[in-house]
């Protein structure tokens, strides 16, 4: 099978979809890789590493996009790269269609068959290929936090841990899965005060006996996000329904009643955002105020610290990888249900329930539609 890695083209995304290492596995199963020239080369991966690694350099995407039969990527693809895709090929990156319409209509145009790494499974319920991804966005949403709360961003002055005698920040956040859970690690680091809601009482009590008494454990509710989203420093949005738009759970009336200068920080913006006033930003310009409040809805936080990220994933992707490579994408699919419930569009036809509904399409069963 032929591997191609394209240059990402997303604004601020250094990230790349294969380091050499990753290369020099498929094509030890008998792959081959085209990779982009200079692809690698934003987080110091040369052409001639992955030469070195067995790979062609090629000088164009639309080469990457013509000849290769397996589309390995970081982030959606723009447009102009939907366009590109063709019947007969598997694209295998993230592509959070729930809340974009158009890349979902451009997917369907293309027949390609797409594979999101946000929905892959694993045997214990996770969802394997977002959590590299959440662990970084998890621990950047504190650091990206705590540094809107300084003055000279548009926040309140406040420090995140206090000092002797003055009372340390109050951290507020909202949902206790992989995000939710780095978060509230870096911020009790960081001796903020930190309260995680979350509706599932027998993650509250796993995050209890995990961090101890340090951590405020609340069960989610209208009324307890209302109280402890309006008395918060900073805000931050950890909310994920797999392959789902986010539910929007901080009201337009609850910043309103924030101080201001508070911070929120949404990191479910992947998937439209949880809160009502999010809209996404860029590493160029991450934050705007709205209600008093400084927002932070960064798009593709983890493209903050590309090198990190690209290896963290590669860790994750390339058991998958290789079972494309070595099976052909239908056997791998079919045989394995975890990859399968990554498939999200095949053929034309929409095969994630969630983005089905979400977005108003005919849900095809994905083993219906590999068999079509």
């Amino acid at each position: 099978m032929l591997v191609g890695v394209p240059k990402e083209i997303k604004k601020q995304e250094n990230r790349v979809g294969l380091v050499p290492s990753s290369v020099r596995e498929i094509i030890r199963v008998g792959g081959q890789v085209l990779i982009e020239k200079n692809a690698g080369i934003g987080i110091g991966l040369s052409d001639e590493q992955y030469r070195l690694a067995g790979a062609e350099i090629v000088d164009t995407a639309d080469e990457i996009y013509t000849r290769s039969e397996l589309i390995i990527k970081v982030k959606e693809p723009q447009p102009t790269e939907c366009r590109q895709l063709r019947e007969g090929q598997t694209l295998f990156t993230y592509l959070h269609l729930a809340p974009d319409a158009l890349q979902t209509r451009l997917l369907k145009e293309s027949g390609v068959t797409a594979i999101a790494y946000e929905t892959v499974t694993s045997s214990d319920g996770g969802l394997p290929l977002l959590t590299p991804m959440s662990q970084v966005a998890g621990r950047m949403s504190i650091q990206a936090g705590a540094h809107c709360l300084e003055m000279a961003q548009g926040g309140s002055g406040v420090l995140l841990g206090g000092v002797p005698g003055v009372a340390p920040a109050n951290v507020v956040v909202i949902g206790g899965g992989v995000v939710g859970t780095n978060a509230i690690r870096m911020a009790m680091g960081m001796e903020a005060r930190v309260t995680v809601i979350d509706k599932s009482l027998t993650r509250l009590r796993e995050l209890d006996f995990q961090f101890g008494s340090k951590l405020s454990t609340i069960y989610a509710t209208f009324e307890a996000l209302e109280h402890y989203v309006t008395n918060a420093d900073l805000v931050i949005g950890a909310v994920l329904v797999a392959g789902a738009a986010a539910p929007v759970l901080v009201t337009r009336a609850m910043l309103q009643a924030m101080r201001p200068g508070s911070v929120v920080v949404d990191v479910a913006i992947d998937q439209g955002g949880c809160l009502e006033t999010s809209r996404a930003t860029t590493h160029a310009d991450p934050t705007f105020v709205d209600c008093g409040v400084v927002h932070y809805c960064v798009a593709n936080m983890p493209g903050a610290v590309p090198r990190t990220s690209t290896f963290a994933l590669n860790n994750a992707t390339l058991p998958f990888i290789l079972s494309l490579v070595t099976k052909g994408v239908k056997l791998a699919l079919l045989s394995d249900g975890h990859l399968l419930n990554g498939l999200n569009v095949h053929h034309g036809m929409i095969t994630y329930e969630a983005v089905a509904r979400d977005l108003n399409y005919q849900f095809v069963e994905p083993t219906d539609a590999l068999s079509s």
